[in-house]
């Protein structure tokens, strides 16, 4: 895991609690864009547009320096499990 991903991957961690994670950086390893799959009961209830607020909020100390993220939202594991990033 890159600095990058191990820094997104902690603060989702500690503001969602995610029954599922997985963040990778797709900028070919430069860190300018991000894919992120998170399933967390946060997320039960709201629109996929609140849910990417919520994502977007955590990460704004750091989403200045990336060009662009790739978010995948949901409220259970079992909704996301199918949306796996493709390695």
């Amino acid at each position: 895991m890159t600095s990058g991903e191990q820094d997104i991957h902690a603060l989702l961690t500690k503001r969602f609690k995610p029954a599922h994670l997985q963040v990778q950086d797709v900028s070919g390893g430069c860190g300018s864009f991000y894919a992120i799959v998170v399933a967390s009961k946060e997320f039960a209830g709201l629109n996929t547009v609140k849910q990417h607020r919520m994502v977007n909020e955590c990460l704004k100390d750091i989403i200045g320096g990336i060009h662009g993220l790739q978010v995948s939202a949901g409220a259970t594991e079992e909704k996301r499990s199918s949306e796996r990033i493709a390695s």
